[in-house]
């Protein structure tokens, strides 16, 4: 078994993570979409639902780059970039505040612990109260841009929808071609916004999206739902706090909060990438 590629394992919220510190190169020569679509498939592997590789940056603490479970790549994950903060606080490639670049721009964070607050960069494409069809059937929806494009329903009953099929067919849509979109089925529930993500890249649904949860508390408070700071309930039972002013441009400076959990380091030989 030749020298395996040290890696480490982080989960927020229920998305889980494969995080790879690449500043010197253990990558080289390495394809990384193809090698990320190998090692985060839960069956032949060891499974995760992205993969971020940290590298050196000229104009902050790190840059990364960012793989969707399929091998495709990310502009932003909330979550993802969540992860990815404080593994790089805890293993001194920045400090407890720091800035790292994205497809997205340039994402500042405060780690504190196990918890981290993200700014996100500004939301932009706002749209409320839009329909498309699909199958026949019209479904009425709002969009925002939080980093990765997010298409919103406030569906009465969210335990009972049908987000594969449903989720799947918006994400194909030709409204939102040709790179698709994040699909998110969202319900208010004494203040609470319950939140399930059909997530691109993925191809399924998430425990959690934390772009998503931006989006969906949001696009809450547009409509006149909820007042912010909001808070977020994901699938996977965790809750986000998503921080905005909507009275200001672009609503301020906008922030994604929550917890993360470090699951565990390890190393990934060539037989977990090579089949």
């Amino acid at each position: 078994m030749k020298k395996g590629i040290p890696f480490s394992k982080l989960n927020g919220s229920g998305n889980d993570f494969l995080l790879v510190d690449n500043r010197n190169d253990v990558m080289k020569g390495v394809d990384l979409p193809h090698f990320a679509e190998k090692v985060c498939d839960r069956s032949r592997s060891i499974g995760a639902d992205g993969m971020i590789f940290i590298h050196r940056s000229r104009r902050a603490d790190f840059r990364w780059r960012f793989f969707n479970a399929d091998g495709t790549t990310a502009e932003m994950c909330g979550n993802g970039a969540r992860c990815a903060a404080r593994y790089a606080s805890e293993r001194r490639i920045a400090g407890r505040s720091m800035a790292f670049e994205t497809l997205a721009g340039v994402i500042c964070a405060e780690v504190s612990g196990r918890r981290v607050k993200l700014r996100i960069t500004t939301p932009r494409g706002l749209a409320t109260d839009r329909t498309l069809t699909l199958r026949g059937r019209k479904l009425r929806y709002s969009f925002l841009d939080t980093g990765v494009p997010h298409v919103v329903l406030f569906v009465p009953g969210i335990e009972k929808r049908d987000i594969i099929a449903v989720g799947r067919g918006i994400r194909n849509h030709r409204a939102f071609a040709p790179r698709g979109t994040n699909v998110n089925f969202a319900q208010v529930r004494n203040g609470i916004v319950w939140v399930r993500t059909y997530e691109r890249g993925v191809e399924g649904e998430t425990l959690a999206c934390g772009t998503g949860a931006v989006a969906c508390g949001i696009l809450s408070a547009v409509h006149g739902f909820v007042r912010p700071p909001v808070t977020v309930r994901t699938r996977g039972g965790e809750d986000l706090v998503i921080h905005f002013d909507p009275a200001k441009k672009g609503f301020g400076k906008v922030y994604l909060e929550g917890d993360t959990s470090w699951s565990c380091d390890g190393v990934i030989t060539e037989e977990a990438y090579r089949y």
